[in-house]
């Protein structure tokens, strides 16, 4: 079965044959997938009136266990974005009910946020029907596949999870 990514290849070759395009076969199909889930993400996300940037959030909290909370500079580190950007997520996602700012008992000029009960409803369900998008998206490949593909991308995003500081 052919994809478009391999009628640009085919056309790449064709009109640079001095050019090893083998790379754009592996990665442009990385990036042309990672569109595709952005939009089913999207969709899923939507479903539950939620923004993915709210679904990061709300699942790292959902994710450090009871009692779901983290201070804001361990948000920071879970979804990669300013700590300006981060107080602005805090405040939306206070507004609306689906976390709360508590005083950090281990520093006195410390918060912690807080997951609701909406918030948690809401962040389950939301990965509930996300984790429905990725398995139709996944639905070709079978078991062993799933399990060999995870390993390879793995080996391709490890060194970049992995850089000091």
């Amino acid at each position: 079965m052919e994809d478009e990514v391999d009628r640009l290849v085919a056309a790449w070759r064709r009109e640079r044959p001095d050019l090893d395009v083998e790379p754009l076969e592996v990665l442009s199909r990385v990036s042309r997938l990672a569109r595709h889930l952005d939009r089913a993400r999207r969709l899923a996300f939507a479903e539950h009136s939620l923004e993915p940037w709210e679904f990061d959030v709300l699942t790292a909290l959902r994710r450090a266990g009871t009692p779901y909370q983290l201070s804001p500079g361990q948000l920071l580190t879970q979804t990669l974005v300013t700590s300006g950007t981060m107080t602005n997520r805090i405040d939306r996602l206070a507004k609306k009910g689906l976390v709360e700012r508590l005083p950090d008992p281990s520093d006195r000029r410390g918060v912690l946020v807080r997951l609701t009960t909406e918030g948690q409803d809401r962040a389950d369900q939301a990965l509930a029907g996300l984790l429905d998008q990725e398995r139709a998206i996944l639905g070709e490949l079978s078991h062993a596949q799933r399990t060999e593909l995870a390993g390879l991308l793995r080996q391709l995003t490890a060194p970049f999870d992995n850089i000091p500081g």
